[in-house]
């Protein structure tokens, strides 16, 4: 089965960075920076030990939604496009498929600060909005992680939801969560 992203032509080229679809080989590169404790800590699905991540990166489905991001040529985070269908009625269901996407994104923490994760996110977003045609776009994270919820805000994303300790984190118990999204007639088309 084709994956949206299949559609696109990469990689892309943002001012400073290259986004471009993962493959096997990324597996080391991903590997440096996700086994770090400040990455580890906030991702989704963390393994500590290297032969559950490979078995995990290299699943089929995994590398469908991971994209790259590098710079210069070496690999500094990656970014996830999960896109799925609208809740809608039976009668207008067929108008709701494949017309939202969850973003999500990891970054070196040594490349931290220097605004690639906001120039990887808002390419995604132009590439969202644009080629895929995409409507609304959301993102999620523990309340706790600020540098990703600030991340939302610094590319317009809007705050939807805080969530009373509705999240699990798997060594801090029950945390906030929160919610963002956007909707594309709230996204400036890129220049």
């Amino acid at each position: 089965m084709s994956h949206p992203l299949d559609t696109l032509n990469w990689p892309i080229s943002t001012d400073r960075l290259l986004l471009r679809r993962a493959t096997p080989d990324d597996l080391d590169a991903t590997w440096a920076y996700r086994q770090l404790p400040e990455v580890h800590e906030w991702v989704g699905a963390a393994t500590t030990d290297y032969d559950d991540y490979r078995e995990r990166f290299l699943r089929e489905e995994g590398l469908a939604d991971l994209l790259i991001i590098e710079l210069d040529g070496g690999v500094i985070g990656d970014l996830t496009l999960q896109v799925h269908d609208a809740w809608a009625q039976d009668e207008v269901a067929d108008q709701a498929k494949g017309v939202q996407g969850e973003l999500g994104w990891t970054l070196d923490p040594s490349s931290g600060g220097k605004g690639y994760a906001t120039e990887a996110v808002r390419a995604l977003i132009d590439l969202a909005f644009g080629s895929l045609g995409l409507r609304r776009l959301q993102a999620e994270c523990f309340y706790d992680n600020e540098a990703s919820w600030r991340l939302m805000e610094r590319v317009g994303m809007r705050r939807e939801q805080h969530a009373v300790r509705d999240s699990l984190h798997r060594t801090k118990g029950w945390l906030d969560g929160l919610s963002y999204a956007l909707l594309a007639e709230e996204w400036p088309a890129s220049e």
